[in-house]
This record gives C-alpha cells, structure tokens and sequence, in this order.
C-alpha cells in the first residue's frame, strides 16, 4: 500500500496552485497568498474530519457521537447536560439532537433520565463505556495529531496555535451563528 505522500491526487480536485491560479485567471483581485492559506485550511480541515471519521467508525460510532461524547466530557463530572445545552453546543436543532441522543443511548454510550429536581427537565448522562469509547478515540486521535505535526518545532506549533486561535476568534467574533463557540478555546 503506498505511504500517504506517495498516494496519487485526487484527479477530481486541483492542486493548491492550479486553484489559486483558476481563480487569479477569473477574479483579478484575488490575493494569492490569502487563498493558498484559506484554500489550505478548508483542505486540511476535510482530510482531518475523514481521518477522524475512519478511527471513530473503528470504535462503532459516528463522528456525530464522538462530537456528543466530547461535550458531555467537556461539561465536566458528573459528565451531564441537558438535550438543549447539548443541541446548542453542537448547532444542532433539538430533534436532530433527540435523535442522536436515542441513537447514543441505545448503544449503552448515554443515558437519558428526568431531573429528580426537576421533571420537567431531561439529564444526559455519560456511561462508563460512553467515556471508554471517548478514551479510545482521543488515543486514536492523539497518535494521528502527533503524526500530522511532527515535522514542526516545540516553537512552531506554538506559533502555529496561535495564528490559528486568532483566525478562529476573528471568525467568531464577526459571524452571528458562531456564537458560544469562543467557549471551546478556554
């Protein structure tokens, strides 16, 4: 099987240098250096959502589910939120996310039980193997990363974090439907 870098491109997307050139032909006032970092960044982001979509289909689960997963760690122990808190953390709408949530709590990867406080109110839960499958998946994940960076310096992706955590506050900060997202970063 050949190495990634040996594996032909993909006759059905231009290079990076073929685009920009396209688009230079057709809009003149494109700035090149801003679309190689823009085009690259849309590139790097769809090959990393199929990787990660490969080692989480390895564990039985959906990156949607890992998405769940990672939230209700996030939240903190006991591990829990309700369908709403999580819908609004994954710009999901509550019948997508209700769906999800059945989908997760049929596997064993959540429970979804009322507020004793509450009744009115629904608690998702994360189960033991819910956080197993996390686990597993952030093993995964962090031998992907450390290969994806490794020809970087301790300085590098240092820099490299920064610039990226700058685009994504600019981003977040002029865009009406990215709002909450900010909390991811701290």
């Amino acid at each position: 099987m050949p190495e990634p870098s040996d594996a032909a491109p993909d006759p059905a997307e231009p290079s990076l240098e073929e685009q920009i050139a396209a688009y230079q032909r057709e809009f003149q006032d494109l700035d090149p250096q801003v679309e190689q970092i823009v085009s690259a960044l849309q590139r790097l982001n769809r090959r990393m959502n199929v990787a990660y979509g490969r080692q989480t289909a390895t564990l039985g689960m959906s990156n949607a589910e890992w998405e769940v997963l990672k939230a209700l760690v996030v939240s903190g122990a006991p591990y829990q939120l309700g369908p709403g808190e999580l819908a609004k953390h994954l710009g999901l709408t509550p019948a997508a996310m209700t769906h999800r949530i059945d989908r997760m709590a049929s596997e064993g990867l959540v429970t979804r039980e009322r507020d004793e406080t509450n009744r009115v109110r629904v608690i998702v839960e994360l189960t033991h193997e819910g956080r197993e499958k996390w686990l597993e998946a952030m093993r995964m994940a962090t031998v992907f990363e450390e290969e994806l960076l490794q020809d970087l310096s301790g300085r590098e992706r240092q820099l490299l974090g920064e610039a990226l955590t700058h685009l994504l506050r600019r981003v977040e900060d002029t865009q009406p439907d990215a709002e909450g997202r900010l909390n991811d970063l701290n």
